[in-house]
């Protein structure tokens, strides 16, 4: 199966060319083409995305990086694909617009006799694991991976979402907590703002952080003296949901009343508040459900700094899988990837915008 996936759901352009081939000794993929085309220095400015702009950035870049995708993933101009895929939601409105009306317009010139069909840019994250080496479906039946992985327990964050999910095979999974106000991804970009730093905001936030270090090199919170002291956020609450707004609050008091602080103290105390609630219910909820696995996708998954406290955390207990840092912000290879496990699950989406779509 050859899938051709476009993603436009928030500020990257991404296209991406994948080919999926299965015989008896399983199924595997190869990456045939993609390209992500970022928006970063567009919404610099503002901090943050602005949506009118970001669909005239897709609008613009889509028809350069297909005009590319053309003239090096397919031999002289013929277009050969069984599916073209496509996000429609959640996401920006007029993002998702762009996308979707351009992967219309390649269909019908382009690729006539493919499957059109629409995407959850959720579960594109969702099956991101996937693309990590230790869970890849290169050599692997799908049926087989279900009783090596799962059950598990996946910890999706992003910009828009934070979620807790019960995975018990490919197909089959339960939301067992979200966030109640905004998401982490979010909060990270406001406090950056607070504290003066360029969009977007969690690299920058990251990168302060890690240059509080303490006298003989450690940098590990214990190791830092004089961190300023901020909540972790429903910690103990004795459920799965979190909540940023008190901690983003609790950010602008303290430098509303300590003007002269550390910026960096200030961003390590931050990612440390942030983070604990995170691996402690995702912790929580493996010994519960008697996962196998632990995974973490999404754009704040990028995070080294996350990414190391989830790896410590299931070390000895439970097999972790997150895809390479690349997947885990937006692109169109986990689309496409999406889209082949649909497309074997029979499961189909309205092909029209739907910006509060949810898993």
């Amino acid at each position: 199966m050859r899938i051709i996936a476009v993603e436009t759901s928030c500020d990257e352009t991404a296209l991406a060319v994948l080919n999926f081939l299965s015989s008896e000794a399983g199924t595997r993929y190869e990456i045939e083409r993609e390209i992500v085309a970022s928006q970063i220095e567009a919404h610099r400015p503002y901090g943050g995305v602005v949506p009118h702009i970001a669909r005239r950035e897709h609008e613009k870049n889509l028809p350069i990086i297909f005009d590319n995708i053309l003239r090096t993933a397919f031999n002289a101009g013929a277009a050969e694909a069984d599916v073209v895929a496509v996000t429609v939601g959640p996401g920006l409105d007029p993002c998702l617009w762009s996308g979707i009306n351009f992967a219309k317009d390649i269909h019908k010139k382009h690729f006539p006799g493919a499957k059109l069909v629409g995407v959850n840019h959720l579960e594109g994250h969702l099956y991101s694991f996937l693309l990590s080496q230790e869970a890849g479906i290169t050599n692997r039946k799908l049926r087989i991976l279900n009783g090596k992985v799962f059950p598990a327990v996946q910890l999706l964050v992003s910009g828009g979402h934070t979620m807790l999910i019960l995975m018990r095979s490919l197909s089959d999974w339960e939301i067992l907590g979200q966030t109640r106000d905004d998401s982490v991804g979010e909060t990270f970009d406001k406090v950056a703002r607070m504290l003066g730093l360029p969009y977007p905001g969690g690299p920058e936030v990251e990168k302060l952080a890690r240059s509080i270090v303490s006298e003989n090199g450690g940098n590990s919170r214990a190791s830092c003296a004089r961190l300023p002291s901020f909540p972790e956020p429903m910690m103990h609450s004795g459920d799965y949901d979190f909540s940023y707004s008190g901690l983003k609050t609790a950010v602008l008091y303290y430098l509303r009343d300590h003007p002269s602080a550390d910026k960096a103290a200030v961003a390590r105390a931050f990612q440390e508040a942030a983070f604990a609630p995170l691996v402690h219910k995702a912790k929580k909820a493996a010994e519960r459900h008697g996962a196998k696995s632990v995974m973490l996708s999404g754009g704040v998954a990028a995070s080294r700094a996350l990414r190391e406290k989830v790896q410590k955390m299931c070390r000895g207990r439970y097999n972790f899988f997150t895809a390479p840092a690349e997947y885990n912000t937006d692109n169109a290879v986990m689309i496409a990837l999406a889209a082949y496990i649909n497309q074997l699950a029979g499961k189909k989406y309205k092909l029209g915008a739907q910006p509060d779509l949810s898993l």
